[in-house]
């Protein structure tokens, strides 16, 4: 069955917690597993993958608070908060522990999540996860970051976006870009801020306290990430690395059922050996 084919299994909904409604998709059940995605994007990110991994698995993606149909709450937008924005929808569909999996800014959520509450995920999966210390903070500080676009009366920033992100898109995929460009223009803000906030966590502090199986994919084409990934496998002890050959920044709906299938092996194994 491909993932179009099976899109009809997918359910969405919104869920009600004390930081706000958060808006999901869900298909299959069994293990939960939840799905973390990346700056400015929303479950879409997910909709190919969700099925695929509804097949075996309780795949759970939502939008993080800001981003997508979810609320943005009040107060400054951090990792943390957005990580007790993961919780508080776990809590509320009163699953106590689930494999998280996040791409992207998702892999940085994911990485709070478990070194702030080991006991509630089983299993990480870190898709082209940044890694963010001191020296990169100073790198970034007053940097312009890839989305911020100044909004122009003839539309003109519409067109400089799609400009920005294109060289990190595989060569002529329009419908991926149209897939980002619908995502960006919803967070509007949070578009480029989402990025600020990942630029502003120390990851350095967080990594070692992590405590569960944990695979780290790095995708080839993504000059943002690859270097770093062995330092991000690096400080987690007993993970995994793993690449993904040609994948590049939109990876989960850029190659979903290869994706799909490095996280269903894993998640498997894990499930498996407890």
């Amino acid at each position: 069955m491909s993932a179009a084919s099976a899109g009809s299994n997918v359910e969405r909904r919104f869920i009600t917690t004390p930081l706000g409604r958060i808006h999901v998709a869900t298909a299959g059940t069994g293990v939960p597993v939840l799905l973390l995605h990346q700056t400015p994007r929303s479950w879409d990110e997910y909709r190919d993958v969700l099925p695929l991994l509804g097949r075996d698995f309780r795949a759970i993606a939502m939008d993080t608070l800001g981003f997508g149909d979810s609320d943005r709450p009040a107060g400054d937008p951090s990792i943390e908060l957005w990580a007790q924005g993961a919780f508080a929808l776990l809590d509320a569909l009163d699953v106590s522990r689930a494999a998280i999996v996040g791409h992207h800014t998702g892999a940085v959520i994911a990485v709070e999540m478990a070194a702030s509450n080991p006991a509630r995920v089983s299993a990480l999966v870190l898709s082209a996860c940044p890694f963010v210390d001191a020296a990169r903070r100073a790198r970034h500080e007053g940097m312009r970051v890839i989305d911020e676009v100044e909004a122009r009366s003839d539309g003109a920033h519409l067109a400089e976006l799609w400009a920005r992100r294109q060289p990190f898109y595989p060569e002529g995929d329009v419908d991926l870009l149209q897939r980002f460009m619908i995502d960006a223009l919803r967070a509007g803000e949070m578009a480029a801020e989402g990025h600020r906030v990942v630029n502003r966590y120390r990851m350095e502090d967080r990594l070692g306290h992590i405590r569960c199986p944990t695979l780290v994919i790095a995708p080839t084409g993504d000059p943002h990430v690859h270097p770093v990934a062995p330092k991000v496998a690096g400080a987690i002890e007993g993970s995994i690395l793993r690449e993904l050959s040609g994948g590049m920044v939109p990876l989960p709906d850029q190659m979903p059922e290869a994706f799909a299938g490095l996280i269903s092996d894993f998640i498997a194994a894990q499930a498996a050996g407890n």
